[in-house]
C-alpha cells in the first residue's frame, strides 16, 4: 500500500529530517537511504519498522544538517604535538644544522588538528524517536487509503452479487430448454425405442451443468470477503486467497453454461474479481 510522512527535528547539533515512503510490493522490502553518522542506527531502525508494517516495499531516508559550526570546531591533538616536539628535539641533536621545525609544519602533521565528533549516540537515539513518531503518521495515511480500496473492493463484490441474484432465476430455465433441444437430438440419433437411454443420457447432462453449487460458493466466497474487510487488519493474504477461490468458480460457471446470459454473467465476474485482485496486492 503507498504511503508517505517526513518529520523534521532540531536538535542541539542540527537538524534532523527522516522520511517514509512505500509503494506496494506483495513482501515487505525495507529499503535505508542514511548518512554514514547513523549507519550504527539501521539495525533498530529496521526492528521497528518491521514490527509496524508487513507488507510493502519501503523506502526510509534520513538526513542530518549540521548546525554551523557543529561538528567542524577544530582541536590540537596535545598529546601528539608534545611528541612531535621530543622527536623534532632528538632529530636535531641528531642531525647537525638541521632547521627548526615550525609550528605551521607541525599542525599540518596527520592527527594533530581534529574536529570535534558529533554526538552520535544523541543522534541515533533522536533518529529513533523521529522513526516512532513518523510512523504514526505514515500508519495514518496508510489507513485512509485502506478505507478508499475497502470500499472499491465493496463496490466490486456487490457487483459481484447482482451479477449472481440475476443470473441464479435464469440456470433452472436455461437448463431445461436445453434438455429439451438434447432430447430432440437424441431422438433424431437414436430413432423410436430407446426413451429410457434418452432419459439417461438427459439426466447425467443435467448434473454436469447444474451450477447451483458454483453460484452458492460464489455467494460464500463474497460473503467472507466482506466479514474479512469488516474485521480489518493485515487481511491481504486472505483476500488474494479469496480471489483464487472466486475465479475458479467463475471460471467453472462459464465452462458449464448453456445459456448466453449466464456466458456473460461468468465473464462479468471475471473482470471484476480480476479488479479487485489488482487492488489487493496494494493491502497489507
Amino acid at each position: 500500500m503507498t504511503g508517505y510522512a517526513a518529520l523534521s527535528r532540531e536538535l542541539a547539533c542540527g537538524a534532523l529530517n527522516l522520511e517514509l515512503r512505500s509503494v506496494n510490493h506483495r513482501y515487505l522490502d525495507l529499503q535505508f537511504r542514511l548518512p554514514d553518522d547513523l549507519r550504527a542506527a539501521e539495525p533498530a531502525l529496521r526492528e521497528t519498522l518491521a514490527a509496524s508494517v508487513v507488507r510493502g516495499k519501503i523506502e526510509c531516508r534520513v538526513t542530518f544538517t549540521a548546525t554551523p559550526g557543529m561538528g567542524k570546531a577544530l582541536r590540537i591533538n596535545e598529546e601528539m604535538l608534545r611528541q612531535i616536539g621530543a622527536l623534532e628535539q632528538k632529530a636535531r641533536a641528531l642531525l647537525a644544522g638541521a632547521a627548526p621545525l615550525g609550528a605551521a609544519d607541525a599542525l599540518r602533521w596527520p592527527g594533530v588538528i581534529a574536529a570535534e565528533p558529533l554526538p552520535l549516540e544523541e543522534l541515533q537515539a533522536a533518529c529513533r524517536q523521529l522513526l516512532a513518531a513518523t510512523l504514526t503518521e505514515f500508519s495514518a495515511a496508510r489507513a485512509r487509503e485502506g478505507e478508499k480500496l475497502k470500499q472499491v473492493l465493496l463496490d466490486r463484490a456487490a457487483g459481484m452479487e447482482n451479477r449472481i441474484a440475476g443470473v441464479a432465476p435464469r440456470i433452472p430455465q436455461a437448463i431445461a430448454a436445453y434438455q429439451e433441444r438434447l432430447t430432440a437430438r437424441l431422438r433424431e440419433a437414436l430413432g423410436g425405442g430407446e426413451e429410457e437411454r434418452i432419459r439417461q443420457e438427459v439426466t447425467l447432462f443435467a448434473t454436469r451443468v447444474d451450477v447451483d453449487e458454483e453460484l452458492s460458493r460464489l455467494a460464500a466466497h463474497i460473503s467472507e470477503l466482506k466479514r474479512a474487510l469488516a474485521n480489518g487488519g493485515a487481511v491481504g493474504k486472505k483476500l488474494d486467497f479469496l480471489m483464487q477461490e472466486l475465479n475458479r468458480e467463475a471460471n467453472t460457471l462459464g465452462s458449464k453454461s448453456v445459456d448466453l446470459a449466464v456466458t456473460q454473467a461468468a465473464l462479468e465476474l471475471k473482470l471484476l474479481i480480476e479488479q479487485m485482485r489488482e487492488q489487493i496486492q496494494n493491502i497489507e
